[in-house]
């Protein structure tokens, strides 16, 4: 396949793959296949996600992160890593980082309720935490992760039939995954001196997961490191979600599919007293799946680049250098 330095990333209908007929199917796997071997990002339009759904959920988080810090640290969970409720400001750090970065969050993973007890996942996952401030947001929130999960599923379909796997290779695999919904306030910053010089929205870095799929932000930033080292901003129009490959489905396909590395930039100083807003779902799959390098993706001009190693693995690997795991 030749090498595209492409000048913004591509749009595709998932509608074309979901409901097309065959080639309109076939299309939009080669066009996914050629976005994910060349930049690592795609635009995808028909995600199953409505604007109202959006919205609401955007005012629930706006809502809760309005709440004072005494307030939103009574849903910090440290003791497990912070992977469910909220984690304060400037306690995530990039890979190879010490300086924190400019934002606060909150994770929802999946609801217990909705795992059968006969999966010895659910036995793993800590229960989700629901600020009481906020009375709307749980199931706001849940909706969300259900429909996202869908698209994210039907897009590993796709990614399948390009690697010429079976089109429903990822599907046990990713059943009652970890997934993460993160809501992200990057917050006002009344006095742009008093932040370190080299503190960021957020730094360069690769996602951990297999796929993130990424509702529209409240302000530009965002951007993506093109092959020849040029940055280049990510601009989704309100209807499109933006998904990219993640670390775990890199070293599955060693290095074939690109985790490309991204980074949210401050705004203008003039600006830096705005909050932006962010909604990234990140796909993951259930602990056990193996991420060792698939054959087909192993030759003699590709020889196996990561060591083996499970997505559960993996994922307590990265928590540590990020430094939300002791």
């Amino acid at each position: 396949m030749s090498e595209i330095l492409y000048k913004e990333i591509p749009s595709l209908d998932l509608s074309d793959f979901t409901s097309g007929n065959a080639e309109q199917k076939e299309a939009f796997v080669h066009k996914l296949g050629d976005a994910y071997e060349n930049i690592g990002f795609v635009a995808i339009k028909n995600h199953g996600l409505t604007q109202a759904l959006q919205d609401k959920l955007y005012a629930s988080i706006k809502a809760f992160f309005a709440q004072e810090d005494t307030i939103k640290s009574k849903y910090e969970r440290p003791e497990i890593g912070y992977q469910r409720g909220y984690t304060g400001k400037g306690k995530e750090h990039a890979k190879g980082r010490n300086t924190g970065d400019l934002k606060e969050f909150y994770h929802v993973g999946q609801e217990l309720s909705k795992i059968p007890d006969s999966d010895p996942l659910k036995k793993d996952y800590p229960p989700n935490v629901w600020p009481e401030e906020v009375p709307d947001f749980k199931d706001t929130a849940l909706e969300v992760f259900g429909t996202i999960e869908a698209a994210g599923k039907a897009m590993l379909q796709a990614i399948a039939l390009h690697l010429g796997l079976d089109e429903m290779y990822f599907e046990d695999r990713v059943l009652h995954g970890n997934s993460i919904l993160r809501p992200i306030h990057y917050f006002p910053i009344e006095d742009p001196a008093s932040v370190p010089a080299d503190a960021v929205r957020a730094a360069e870095h690769g996602d951990i997961n297999l796929i993130t799929l990424l509702m529209g932000a409240s302000a530009d930033g965002l951007q993506v490191l093109r092959k020849d080292g040029q940055w280049i901003p990510i601009t989704a129009l309100p209807d499109q979600l933006v998904v990219n490959v993640g670390d775990m489905l890199e070293r599955l396909t060693n290095r074939k599919l690109k985790s490309t590395i991204h980074r949210v930039v401050n705004p203008p100083r003039e600006k830096m007293n705005n909050s932006r807003y962010s909604i990234p779902f990140f796909m993951h799959p259930r602990s056990e799946m193996d991420l060792a390098c698939l054959d087909s993706c192993v030759d003699g001009a590709n020889p196996k680049a990561f060591p083996d190693a499970t997505a559960g693995e993996f994922l307590e690997e990265r928590l540590r250098e990020l430094g939300l795991r002791k």
